[in-house]
């Protein structure tokens, strides 16, 4: 990370107001750069999030020998290498704290009959990458790795990417993703089953670059995707929506703070990230989705957000893949809810940055909330944050973005430490939070 031991204490806070401006999604940034560069001609993107992680993706990119500039107006021009276009690169791409994007270009690199080596930081060097190299494997990669199931590793590309026919067990975008890149470079069709529809965001976006991509549901409910290989990807213009999963921050903050109203433009409102909205809804949150609009290749929406009285519910399983980056907000919100909160089928949050079920519910028990969990399950009993205790993120950004919120509710302030990798996703979090009202200062460890 770029600064080290950076802490927050949170204190409790009154009337959050305002317009919350986001920046944009990460997914679709880290997507837009490395799709851009698969394709033939330039590609210009306007929104880009520019957080540690994107740009970790950018750079690593540079170094496989694509063009990627940014111009004065803030938008970055990438001219694309085409399918087989990567260079070997003369040193390890380090991807930082970045799973997106080091698994997603494990897959983009697949065709270019090139060694490339991948490393990151202590945290993404602890992240499982068995998920990843399997099925890549049975498209003809190879790999040389310490355990053969996390970074540092070396891919080394194929004469011939081979098609696949693969299931996963779990509703993972960035194992479909990894799959459906690599595809590009197959004689003939790839085809991924999951078990629910994750975040399509690769699949709209290849094929607003040209590519011939079909999705389908089963009678079982899986969602089977098919890809035709070697495509003529040509460059697009994209335009990058406000990103839901940081939006999920300042919505929850307002929801649980008394007297607060606040609102944020151009959220995209993707079907596939629209399950916390549904859920806070269901809980009774009062939100109002207005001027709904296409902005670039995604439909975005104003979202408003008013103090509400929360009520505790149980969430399907089945919405899980819609919303598993914003479950720690989540449990912020489930804390300051009236009666228990049922979380199921989110076992995918113990591979996260860190494991998400349990430094969550840790937490939660530190600051007095009644919280019971076990490897596929979270339930939060809501009632008075009482706060007056230190919270270690453990590197985990959305983790410490959680806690931060969860102090403007507490009785007494909550410290969370070991917060720099906020920077990761959602650069000026604090000080974005602090323009609406919120009582959020760097403090010592």
């Amino acid at each position: 990370m770029k600064s080290k031991n950076k802490n927050f204490q949170s204190l409790k806070s009154h009337s959050l107001s305002g317009i919350a401006k986001i920046p944009g999604d990460k997914s679709i940034s880290h997507r837009s750069l490395i799709i851009g560069s698969l394709s033939i001609g330039i590609s210009e993107i306007s929104g880009l999030l520019e957080s540690e992680d994107v740009l970790a993706t950018k750079k690593a990119l540079s170094n496989l020998g694509v063009n990627i500039t940014k111009s004065n107006k803030g938008i970055w021009k990438i001219n694309g290498v085409g399918l087989n276009g990567f260079k070997s690169p003369e040193n390890y791409l380090n991807l930082e704290n970045s799973g997106t994007g080091v698994r997603l270009l494990m897959g983009a690199t697949m065709g270019s009959n090139i060694t490339v080596s991948f490393k990151g930081d202590p945290s993404l060097s602890s992240r499982p990458m068995k998920r990843i190299i399997e099925p890549l494997g049975l498209m003809g990669a190879k790999f040389d790795s310490f355990n053969h199931e996390t970074l540092p590793l070396t891919l080394i590309g194929p004469n011939e990417v081979l098609t696949l026919d693969y299931k996963t067990s779990v509703s993972s975008a960035q194992i479909k993703s990894a799959i459906l890149l690599a595809g590009l470079f197959a004689s003939g069709n790839t085809k991924v089953t999951e078990p629910f529809k994750s975040r399509d965001h690769t699949e709209s976006m290849l094929k607003q670059f040209g590519a011939n991509i079909s999705s389908i549901h089963s009678k079982d409910g899986e969602n089977i995707v098919t890809i035709e290989g070697r495509p003529y990807l040509k460059g697009k213009e994209v335009i990058i929506p406000s990103d839901p999963s940081s939006a999920a921050f300042p919505i929850i903050a307002a929801l649980i703070t008394p007297g607060s109203k606040i609102s944020i433009d151009n959220v995209m409102i993707n079907p596939q990230r629209f399950g916390l909205i549904e859920t806070l809804m269901e809980m009774g949150a009062n939100l109002k989705i207005k001027n709904k609009k296409k902005l670039g290749n995604e439909i975005v929406a104003t979202i408003e957000a008013e103090y509400s009285i929360l009520n505790g519910i149980e969430i399907p399983k089945e919405r899980a893949p819609s919303m598993i980056d914003e479950y720690p907000i989540l449990c912020v919100a489930s804390a300051n809810a009236r009666g228990i909160t049922t979380m199921s089928g989110i076992s995918e949050l113990r591979v996260k940055e860190t494991d998400r079920i349990q430094v969550m519910a840790n937490g939660l028990r530190k600051a007095g909330i009644e919280v019971n969990e076990n490897y596929d399950f979270l339930k939060i009993k809501g009632g008075e944050v009482m706060g007056g205790c230190s919270i270690s993120s453990k590197m985990d950004h959305r983790i410490a973005m959680s806690f931060i919120i969860l102090g403007l509710t507490s009785k007494k302030p909550i410290q969370v430490n070991d917060c720099e990798t906020i920077s990761t996703s959602f650069p000026n979090f604090v000080s974005l939070m602090n323009s609406l009202g919120s009582k959020i200062i760097e403090s010592k460890k």
